[in-house]
């Protein structure tokens, strides 16, 4: 059967077995076989966070719509096993590779790596330090979620003292600080008292989150980089018995946090949309190996979330 068309294969393939089995109301069409299709590969610096879990799932919607398959790997916010991961996926020669870096300077290798083997790599969510390395990057305008969550804030609190709760080795983070801290130069009345890594989990960032209250005894508000950390944020400034007195911000726009919202635990959230930056890194990736021509920044725009809208992002 090789010389007969892989289509015409499928449904010869397909009417022995109804033959031999009975295939009764099933379908006539054949599902091609599982090696079928090019395949691509997607390394998430963790899974554990719900933006991550929908930014595979817009990858994956376009990918499977085309025919083809998607490999997801977790790095667990581990560099070397991010590392170890894109070399995996490199030797099975996928079409092509998207990253989510956990250390935006540390994928240097892997970068290399991918391009000594011409492997197409879309960088997605968190820039890196490397752009020349890679076809594009497709990540949220990081700049303004900070600049929006400051100016919500400033609303509200014009003296804030403030801490943030940093994950510095992630571009995306850093943009979001810097964003806000842009912001806050337009607002004298406030002041950041102190700068910590939060690790962008809620299990990092809540002792931390106590540690700072305890030191701080005017601290009356907090900037963590995402809604897991705004989470662990919340938890600790709920055992401190300070709920309604220090104000939190963040970025996301998750269910999780719009619920917060709702709650009156979380003022407000940046919006990120983790879908359509799924979806179109993945367009990205198709025009490439159609032969057309890709921007090399890609900036999904953001949305503040507050009481006000927080019921659109519950469903």
């Amino acid at each position: 059967m090789k010389n007969i068309p892989l289509k015409l294969r499928w449904l010869l393939i397909g009417s022995v077995g109804c033959l031999l089995t009975g295939c009764g109301d099933q379908p006539a069409s054949v599902a091609p076989p599982a090696g079928a299709g090019r395949q691509f590969g997607v390394s998430f610096q963790t899974m554990n966070n719900p933006f991550f879990v929908d930014l595979n799932e817009g990858l994956k919607k376009s990918i499977e719509a085309h025919g083809d398959r998607l490999t997801t790997l977790d790095a667990q916010f581990n560099s070397l096993k991010q590392k170890n991961d894109i070399s995996d996926l490199i030797q099975q020669q996928p079409a092509a590779i998207f990253i989510n870096p956990v250390n935006w300077e540390g994928i240097k290798g892997s970068l290399l790596e991918a391009k000594r083997k011409n492997i197409p790599v879309i960088i997605v969510d968190a820039p890196v330090s490397d752009p020349d390395l890679v076809l594009c990057q497709v990540a949220s305008d990081n700049v303004e979620a900070g600049r929006l969550a400051c100016e919500a804030l400033a609303q509200i609190k014009p003296n804030a003292r403030i801490v943030i709760l940093h994950l510095s080795v992630n571009k995306a983070c850093i943009d979001r600080v810097d964003g806000f801290k842009a912001e806050l130069a337009r607002h004298p009345g406030m002041k950041v008292l102190d700068v910590q890594e939060g690790k962008g989990t809620t299990e990092a960032a809540r002792p931390v989150m106590r540690d700072l209250l305890g030191r701080f005894p005017d601290l009356d508000a907090a900037f963590p980089i995402n809604d897991p950390s705004a989470l662990g944020c919340i938890s600790a400034i709920e055992s401190a018995g300070k709920l309604g007195q220090v104000t939190v911000v963040t970025v996301d726009g998750s269910r999780e946090g719009a619920a917060a919202i709702v709650s009156g635990k979380l003022h407000s959230t940046s919006a990120q949309y983790p879908g359509e930056i799924g979806r179109v890194a993945a367009e990205k990736a198709y025009d490439h190996l159609a032969g057309k021509p890709v921007a090399k920044d890609v900036k999904i725009p953001v949305k503040l979330v507050t009481k006000a809208n927080a019921s659109e992002f519950l469903k």
